[in-house]
């Protein structure tokens, strides 16, 4: 028999879907089960952009520009520059997705058993990138005692090898909600310009900020670091379009982005519908916004102030993105999350939760966290949180 390859074999399980097959057997029973296990908005995606495409008159659905749309691009530049981000149109190319243009970076500024430092608990899909290109992770870890901050830069020093060539960071952060000061972004700009690295910024969640005294500071914003600046964006949270898998990748340097365009012509062009819908959800007013923004900000307070009522469990505050790391008084928060799926409902309802141990790259750590999203409505968070105090209970007493 034909055997798998040892990338095939290496490549990690996502933490937030590998419980899928256990919802759906806890559905199956009759149960109703709150998904706080993945980052889909419940918010309504923007008019402009569904009507942009519910009426389209195309004979042909042809291939666009390997770069996406220049209509788009130009747009889209627009958009950055007028949330002072100073990108052009040439330093843009769109992707399929996210995830995509972070598969671009890495195919273009990391070699094969190159190094990439990220501080974690990060983004999962991190380390599937990784693997898929044939990079080695890095981890340097933050801790939620003190909120998921910027490890000192001394411990990224420590860490960097001649085969170091980027770091890679989110924010806000997911899994953590974490925002970067301006302090610590310029300790990394100067750090990665000490070392001549790149510094990948994947910024997805840039609007999703709660508090007035907080603000978010680019990579892009940064003077001197632009040969060593990737940005990475997407539509999915932003306008609620996850489905759309549009994305982008940017830099000022050109280079890279030569590089990246080859990658990019490999795959031919983005999807038409989701550019077009895209472009169009650039014209989504700005009320739009302030709404999501008030509506998520409550979220976030009604999430934790529920959860620090529950004896044992600890949670930092995010002040960004819709997630946030919790720590529960559980041996092992994997099984946890299992048996609630599996063998626990609370009147006919459960949650499903994400492991934070696949939110890291260091074996061991995390155990017992768990990743929750707070993408449900207010009511649905609070009936969540109560159903996870007495599942705590249950479960330890077992």
């Amino acid at each position: 028999m034909p055997k798998i390859s040892n990338k095939g074999k290496l490549m990690p399980e996502s933490p937030i879907r590998k419980l899928v097959p256990y919802a759906e057997i806890a559905k199956k029973k009759g149960n109703k089960v709150y998904h706080l296990n993945i980052g889909q908005p419940d918010i309504k995606t923007p008019e402009v952009a569904m009507n942009s495409i519910k009426n389209l008159d195309i004979k042909v659905l042809e291939y666009s520009h390997s770069a996406g749309f220049e209509s788009y691009r130009k747009k889209l530049s627009q958009f950055y520059i007028n949330h002072g981000l100073p990108i052009n149109t040439e330093d843009i190319i769109i992707t399929t997705g996210g995830s995509e243009a972070l598969l671009f970076a890495m195919g273009s500024c990391l070699d094969h058993g190159d190094e990439i430092i990220i501080p974690e608990p990060f983004y999962a899909n991190y380390n599937g990138f990784s693997t898929a290109s044939g990079v080695n992770v890095v981890p340097v870890i933050s801790s939620i005692d003190t909120g998921f901050d910027l490890p000192p830069i001394a411990e990224f020093e420590k860490l960097i090898t001649p085969k170091t060539k980027a770091i890679l960071i989110c924010n806000p952060g997911n899994p953590t909600g974490y925002l970067y000061t301006q302090e610590e972004i310029l300790q990394l700009a100067a750090l990665v310009k000490k070392h001549d690295l790149f510094l990948i910024a994947d910024e997805v969640y840039r609007e999703f900020i709660y508090d007035e005294t907080d603000k978010h500071y680019s990579v892009m914003n940064i003077p001197g670091i632009e040969e060593n600046a990737i940005m990475i964006d997407s539509v999915s949270k932003r306008y609620s379009m996850c489905g759309a898998r549009i994305g982008c990748i940017v830099s000022k340097n050109k280079e890279v982005m030569a590089t990246a365009m080859k990658f990019a012509q490999a795959r031919l062009s983005p999807p038409t519908f989701a550019q077009i819908a895209s472009e169009a959800a650039l014209d989504t007013p700005a009320s739009y916004f302030v709404e999501v923004i008030e509506e998520y900000k409550e979220r976030r307070d009604i999430l934790i102030s529920e959860l620090n009522k529950i004896e044992g469990v600890k949670v930092a505050t995010p002040k960004g993105a819709f997630y946030c790391i919790a720590q529960l008084p559980v041996d092992n928060a994997d099984a946890f999350a299992q048996w609630l799926l599996e063998s626990y409902d609370n009147n006919k309802e459960t949650v499903m939760v994400a492991p934070a141990a696949g939110f890291y790259s260091t074996k061991g750590v995390g155990l017992n966290e768990v990743r929750i999203a707070y993408v449900l409505k207010k009511e649905d968070l609070v009936r969540s949180v109560q159903i996870l105090k007495d599942a705590i209970l249950v479960y330890n007493s077992k």
